[in-house]
C-alpha cells in the first residue's frame, strides 16, 4: 500500500473493529473486572464473539426469504430487494443462501431432512410456527413456475413433507406458500415452501 494513502474500510470491517474493541475492553472490564487480561480476550472471548457474529448472515437471510403472510418489519425492504432480485438471470446463479444452509456453512434449526429435500425453521418467523421446506438439489427449479414435467414427483414430496409438518405443529390449520417472481415477492430463487401456522392466518394475505 503507497505510503501517505489511507484506503476506506468496508462497513463489515468497521463493524468488526467495534465488536473487537468492545469485546476486549468493555465487556471484561464490566463483566470480570481484574480477571480479565489481553491473553484472555484473543484466546477466549475474541473468538467466541467473531463465531456469534457469523450467524449474522443467515438472520439477513430472513429478510431475503420474503415473508409469506404478515405485514412484518422486513416486508417493505423484501419486495424492493424482489423487484432487484428478479432483474438477474437465476438459472445461471452458483448458489444462494439455502445451498450454504444445506451443505451447513450456516446454522439453522432443522426439523426435518431426507435424501431429496430439508425443512428447517425460519430465524424471523412471521408466526409461531414458520418452517421453510426446500429440495436440496435446485436442478433448475428456481421457482414453481420453473418446474418441470419430470419433477413432479419431488414436488409432491415437497408437499408431503410440509403437510406432514403443518398437521404435526399445527392441529388447528396451517397455511402453505410458495412465492413466485417478481409479482410474488420472491427473493431467493431456490424453490422454497413456506409452512406458516400457530394462530389465526389473516385474508386476503397481502
Amino acid at each position: 500500500m503507497p505510503c501517505g494513502k489511507h484506503y476506506p474500510l468496508s462497513s463489515e470491517a468497521i463493524a468488526m473493529r467495534r465488536l473487537r474493541v468492545v469485546t476486549c475492553a468493555v465487556v471484561p472490564t464490566l463483566a470480570l473486572g481484574r480477571l480479565a487480561s489481553p491473553s484472555f480476550c484473543n484466546a477466549w472471548l475474541w473468538p467466541r464473539a467473531a463465531m456469534a457474529m457469523a450467524t449474522v448472515p443467515l438472520v439477513m437471510a430472513r429478510c431475503a426469504s420474503e415473508s409469506s403472510d404478515t405485514t412484518g418489519s422486513c416486508s417493505s425492504d423484501e419486495v424492493a430487494r424482489a423487484q432487484s432480485a428478479a432483474s438477474r438471470n437465476h438459472d445461471n446463479e452458483p448458489q444462494t443462501i439455502f445451498d450454504r444452509i444445506i451443505r451447513k456453512e450456516i446454522p439453522a434449526k432443522v426439523v426435518h431432512e431426507d435424501d431429496r429435500c430439508l425443512a428447517f425453521r425460519d430465524v424471523n418467523p412471521q408466526a409461531p410456527v414458520h418452517i421453510l421446506v426446500i429440495p436440496r438439489e435446485r436442478d433448475g427449479l428456481t421457482q414453481l413456475s420453473k418446474a418441470r414435467d419430470d419433477q413432479e414427483s419431488l414436488l409432491g414430496h415437497l408437499l408431503l413433507v410440509a403437510r406432514r409438518l403443518g398437521k404435526q405443529e399445527c392441529p388447528d390449520g396451517f397455511r402453505v406458500v410458495i412465492n413466485d417472481g417478481k409479482h410474488g415477492a420472491q427473493s431467493v430463487y431456490h424453490l422454497h415452501i413456506h409452512v406458516v401456522g400457530g394462530r389465526q392466518m389473516q385474508w386476503p394475505p397481502g
